[in-house]
């Protein structure tokens, strides 16, 4: 795991962290999995539902108990690799450690975009009741993409454009609603999700 830094430079902090996971196999073995998985997989939908004018991907969705079948071992082996990430992101803000000493991952997606192939309703990841628990979202891309297919966030004015085992991590807040622009050739693969609050047991 290698921390690298936002490509602009912004007066204000945008809690945005980045890092290249490794090792960068792990890209590889997901997109496999992935591909040899497709009896699992859904056309990708949004809070709203199905509607390819928000929305238009093929997406997979692993639930944490998946994690614990022998087949998984590759998603078990990049969330060990995400943990890296998130250890370090607490590093960063040292005040969400302070209230973070437990999180919870639910389930989360593997997703596919094909030409065409969009994200391009503006949101953020906490915007219900429902998802409310929510404290930080994570994405890896899995393949490097040239033409389109970057993450625009809004009020940052920032585009991430995808490259094979960059991760960012970033607030579940209306503060960071970002899109997932057109792409316009080739394939491009992520994978997703959240990470939260663990339920009150008090």
């Amino acid at each position: 795991m290698k921390r690298i830094e936002s490509d602009i430079p912004i007066l204000n902090p945008h809690f945005m962290g980045s890092w290249f996971i490794e090792p960068l196999s792990l890209c590889e073995d997901l997109i496999s999995f992935f591909e040899t998985h497709q009896e699992n997989q859904t056309q990708g939908q949004t809070a709203g539902g199905l509607n390819l004018d928000s929305k238009n991907s093929t997406d997979l969705a692993i639930r944490p108990r998946d994690l614990e079948l022998p087949e998984y071992k590759p998603v078990r082996d990049y969330m060990d690799a995400l943990f890296e990430c998130h250890k370090d992101y607490l590093e960063q803000w040292p005040f969400l450690k302070t209230i973070m000493e437990r999180v919870e991952i639910g389930s989360f997606n593997i997703q596919k975009y094909e030409p065409g192939g969009h994200f391009l309703k503006v949101h953020s990841e906490r915007t219900t009741v429902g998802t409310s628990q929510r404290v930080l979202v994570w994405m890896t891309y899995l393949n490097d993409v040239d033409d389109g297919g970057a993450t625009h966030f809004v009020h940052q004015d920032l585009d991430v454009q995808p490259q094979r085992g960059k991760t960012i991590i970033w607030p579940a807040e209306w503060t960071h609603a970002h899109q997932g622009c057109v792409l316009n050739s080739g394939s491009k693969y992520i994978i997703t999700g959240w990470i939260h609050f663990p339920p009150d047991k008090s």
